[in-house]
């Protein structure tokens, strides 16, 4: 008996340089734009500035700036920061160390 081919399922959408797609997040400390990396893509160790404990390559992640004016690769890269999911979910409980 032939078997049957099934379409697999499309990928998830991505976002700028093919590192995730962005979302903006409006709190009580601002609005953010929150862009989620799977971890695969980063190749660096960052400092998570809600834990202060690092960030290793391969770990899934977010990187999260302020959403004011338009973001762009060249443009406000200074204010982007890497965090931990779980730690920029609970900043306002925490706040940064």
């Amino acid at each position: 008996m032939p078997r049957a081919n099934r379409r697999r399922p499309d990928p998830p959408p991505r976002g700028v340089l093919g590192r995730g797609v962005d979302r903006t997040v409006h709190a009580a400390d601002g609005s953010w734009v929150v862009r989620e990396l799977r971890g695969d893509t980063s190749t660096k160790t960052y400092r998570c500035p809600g834990c202060a404990q690092d960030i290793r390559p391969g770990v899934p992640h977010v990187v999260v700036w302020p959403s004011v004016g338009t973001f762009s690769p060249g443009d406000g890269a200074s204010e982007r920061r890497h965090w931990h999911a779980s730690c920029f979910a609970a900043r306002g409980r925490r706040g940064p160390r």
